[in-house]
């Protein structure tokens, strides 16, 4: 009688754990179900970003054993959020330029931003670089560049942001974003230099979150 008594309390004991494990695994459906749903409503689409201008103030490289570039550029960056029912935090923006993916400037913080639905910001921070090392290899592509009338750089915002839907925020995100930027001139002289080089369109940026 006590052994019919143990085996009893052993199949409950399996029925309990299933019944829990049927629980735990409708949970988790429910909840995947649920964030489905959110996505397919939302559609969550990263922030769009355009280079408008860039403004090349010096350029000047050294001459010498070693080279030494010093570089001051003026940009306006806009960004938009194309999103319908998410706003974006932007909690740190970090904006340099770079040449061959050297940068060539100190990075300029720009200040914190909300961004709500489908609007637009838009900043202009002047970025520079004062003799910044500069390997030699890149001293005479830079040349060569500006023999031929034509330069790119690439400006470049690192950092971190947040997604804002009704009353919940988003943990970070990080954030990168790639500007080309085409500058060119009516002819050039063998030598850098800002002298003549003028923006050429607005760009679209490359976004990574």
């Amino acid at each position: 009688m006590s052994k019919d008594c143990g085996n009893h309390g052993e199949d409950d004991l399996r029925r309990s754990c299933r019944r829990l494990l049927a629980l735990l695994l409708g949970l988790a459906l429910i909840v995947a179900i649920i964030a489905l749903i959110v996505y397919l409503v939302l559609r969550p689409t990263h922030p769009r970003f355009f280079l408008q201008d860039a403004s090349l103030r010096q350029l000047d490289l050294s001459n010498g054993s070693s080279n030494l570039l010093s570089t001051t550029l003026q940009v306006t960056v806009a960004s938009r959020n194309p999103n319908d029912r998410v706003g974006v935090y932007y909690d740190r923006l970090d904006v340099y330029a770079s040449y061959k993916y050297q940068q060539i400037t100190v990075a300029a913080s720009l200040p914190p931003v909300y961004q709500g639905h489908g609007d637009v910001d838009v900043w202009s921070p002047v970025l520079a670089g004062p003799n910044v090392p500069f390997a030699p290899y890149l001293a005479a592509a830079l040349q060569q560049d500006c023999q031929a009338g034509y330069l790119i750089l690439q400006v470049k915002i690192d950092g971190r942001v947040r997604w804002k839907v009704g009353s919940w925020i988003s943990g970070h995100y990080h954030l990168f974003v790639t500007c080309p930027a085409f500058l060119v001139t009516n002819g050039g002289n063998g030598a850098p230099g800002a002298s003549g080089f003028k923006f050429q369109t607005t760009t679209s940026c490359r976004v990574e979150v």
